[in-house]
C-alpha cells in the first residue's frame, strides 16, 4: 500500500501505415509479400543525387485522418530530416516532419473510466517515411551471430498520429486500451490503412510518467518503443506504472529514458536515455518544397468522407430500433455492420436479423476462423433465412441446422430444405397425432403438470420436436400439448 495515491500520464505515438499504392517519395510498390529487397530504387535507399517526389496519395490520406480526428488542417506544411543512425536507415536520416506538419490540435472520443465521453487530445498528425527492417539470425538481437537488412519497407508511408499530454492526456490503462481500439477503428473506417497489427501496420510508442493524483506537475517519462500489440501495450503499461510509483516511494528520482517490453518475462528494460528534439537535429528537407493544400484540395477530401464509427452508431439504432449495445457490436467492423444493412435492405425484421449474425453467424465465423467478408453465407441468402423464421415457416431449431449447412455448402436456405427435407411439419392430423402418442407415452408426467408442476412440459415439448425431427413449430406444440392435457 502506498502512502499517497499516484496516477499516470499516457500518451501515445502511433505509427500507421498507409495503403497507398507506391512509398512515400518513389514508384516502388507497397507489398508484404515480395522477397527481400526486390522493391527498392535509388531513392528509397538513398542513394547520391537520387531526388525524393511526394507522393499526393499520401497527403490526402493524412487530410482525412486529421478531419476524422477533428484536427486543423494547415494549408502549409513542410517536410524535414530527422538524424539518427540505424542499420536499417540508408540515409542517416529519416524523412519526416517537424515544425509544419500537416494536422493539429484534434481529439478523438472515447468511453472513460466513470463511463462518460471523455475527449482525448491529439497533438498532431504527420506524415513521414518508414525505415527498412532487420532481420537476425536468432530469435533476439543479443543472440543473433548476424543481422541482415530488407530495404523493401524502406520510405513506406507512415501516418505518425501524437496524442496531447497537456490536453485530456489517457488517465488509465483502460482508457489507454479504449482509445487504440477506437483509433484503429476510425482508421479502417476511413479506409487509409488496413492496420493489420500483425504485419506491423499498426505500432506504437508508448510514453508514461506518474504523478500524485490532483498534481498537474508532469514527472518524467519513460518511452517503451515499438509496441504491436494491444495486450503487451496493456502489460507494459501495467508494469511501468508500478515501477515508477515504486521508484518515486523509495525517494528516488524517475529517469527520462527509452526503454523495450520483454514480452516474456512482462518487463521493461532500460534501452538508452530518451532523446528530445534537439538530439536529432531537425532541419527543413532541402530537397522537398513546402506543401500548399489549396482549400478546394481539403473541400474535396470532406465531401468524400464515409460515416464515422460514432455517426453510424447512432444512425442504425434509429433506422432499424436496434440497442447501442447491439449497434456497438455491429459498428465495430466495418464490414460486419455493411453486411448487416445489406442483409436489412430486404430484411422484414432487423432485430432478428441483429441477434442472428451477432450469436450464430459470429459463432460459426469464430469456430472457422474466418471474418466476415470470407463468410460463405451471402448476405442476401441470410436475409432470406431470417424472414424465413420471421414468417414462421420454419422454426429457428431448423434455421440453425439450415444455416451450418449453408456455411458449408455456400447454398441459399431454400436449396438446403429442399435437399435435407427440412420442410415443417404443417399436417395438423400428423402433429396432433404425433402429440397423442406423446402423452400417451408419459403418463407420469402428464400427472405432474395436471397437478401444478408446469416445468415437466418442457420434457414432453423435447419428445415431440425429437420425434418431429426438430420440424414443429416450438409455440404450435406448447400450446396444444397445454390444450390436450387439460382436455
Amino acid at each position: 500500500m502506498h502512502s499517497r495515491e499516484y496516477e499516470p500520464v499516457i500518451c501515445f505515438e502511433t505509427h500507421v501505415e498507409l495503403k497507398t499504392k507506391s512509398k512515400l517519395f518513389c514508384n516502388c510498390a507497397v507489398t508484404h509479400k515480395a522477397r527481400p529487397n526486390t522493391q527498392i530504387c535509388p531513392v528509397c535507399t538513398g542513394q547520391p543525387g537520387a531526388l525524393p517526389v511526394l507522393n499526393k496519395k499520401a497527403v490526402e490520406y493524412a487530410v482525412r485522418a486529421g478531419l476524422a480526428l477533428n484536427c486543423a488542417i494547415n494549408t502549409r506544411s513542410r517536410f524535414a530530416r530527422k538524424n539518427y543512425f540505424y542499420p536499417d536507415l540508408p540515409k542517416g536520416y529519416q524523412i519526416s516532419q517537424y515544425e509544419l506538419p500537416f494536422c493539429e490540435d484534434g481529439y478523438l472520443e472515447i468511453t472513460g473510466d466513470d463511463g462518460r465521453p471523455y475527449t482525448v487530445g491529439i497533438k498532431r498528425i504527420h506524415l513521414e517515411e518508414d525505415a527498412g527492417k532487420l532481420v537476425h539470425s536468432a530469435s533476439s538481437f543479443e543472440e543473433s551471430e548476424y543481422s541482415l537488412v530488407d530495404y523493401n519497407r524502406s520510405s513506406v508511408p507512415l501516418l505518425e498520429i501524437v496524442t496531447d499530454h497537456e490536453r485530456n492526456p489517457l488517465r488509465s490503462v483502460r482508457e489507454a486500451k479504449a482509445y487504440l481500439e477506437k483509433l484503429r477503428q476510425v482508421l479502417k473506417y476511413i479506409d487509409i490503412s488496413d492496420c493489420v497489427i500483425e504485419r506491423g501496420q499498426f505500432r506504437c510508442d508508448v510514453n508514461v510518467s506518474v504523478r500524485p493524483k490532483g498534481s498537474s506537475h508532469f514527472g518524467n517519462r519513460a518511452e517503451i518503443k515499438n509496441m504491436a500489440s494491444f495486450k503487451f501495450i496493456t502489460d507494459a503499461l501495467q508494469y511501468e506504472i508500478q515501477r515508477q510509483v515504486e521508484l518515486i516511494e523509495s525517494g528516488k528520482e524517475v529517469p527520462q529514458e527509452t526503454r523495450l517490453f520483454d514480452e516474456t518475462k512482462k518487463i521493461t528494460l532500460p534501452m538508452r536515455t530518451k532523446e528530445d528534439a534537439p538530439d536529432y537535429r531537425y532541419f527543413p528537407d532541402p530537397d522537398l518544397v513546402e506543401v500548399e493544400l489549396e482549400p478546394g484540395f481539403i473541400e474535396s477530401i470532406e465531401k468524400t468522407m464515409p460515416e464515422l464509427p460514432d455517426q453510424r452508431v447512432r444512425r442504425v439504432i434509429d433506422a432499424y430500433g436496434i440497442s447501442k449495445s447491439d449497434a456497438l457490436i455491429l459498428t465495430k467492423d466495418r464490414n460486419v455492420i455493411n453486411f448487416f444493412e445489406t442483409c436489412a435492405s430486404t430484411c422484414s425484421n432487423p432485430k432478428k436479423l441483429c441477434n442472428w449474425i451477432i450469436k450464430d453467424l459470429f459463432k460459426l465465423l469464430n469456430d472457422a476462423s474466418l471474418t466476415i467478408e470470407s463468410s460463405p453465407v451471402a448476405a442476401e441468402d441470410f436475409s432470406r433465412l431470417v424472414n424465413l423464421i420471421s414468417r414462421g415457416e420454419i422454426t429457428e431449431h431448423m434455421a440453425r441446422a439450415i444455416l451450418e449447412e449453408m456455411f458449408v455448402t455456400g447454398e441459399g436456405p431454400e436449396a438446403v430444405i429442399e435437399r435435407k427435407g427440412l420442410k415443417p411439419i404443417k399436417d395438423a392430423e400428423r402433429l396432433e397425432e404425433i402429440l397423442g402418442e406423446v402423452v400417451s407415452d408419459n403418463p407420469d408426467i402428464v400427472s405432474q403438470i395436471k397437478a401444478g408442476d408446469t416445468k415437466p412440459l418442457n420434457y414432453l415439448m423435447g419428445q415431440v420436436m425429437k420425434r418431429t425431427g426438430g420440424r414443429a413449430d416450438p409455440r404450435t406444440v406448447r400450446k396444444l400439448l397445454a390444450e390436450k392435457i387439460k382436455s
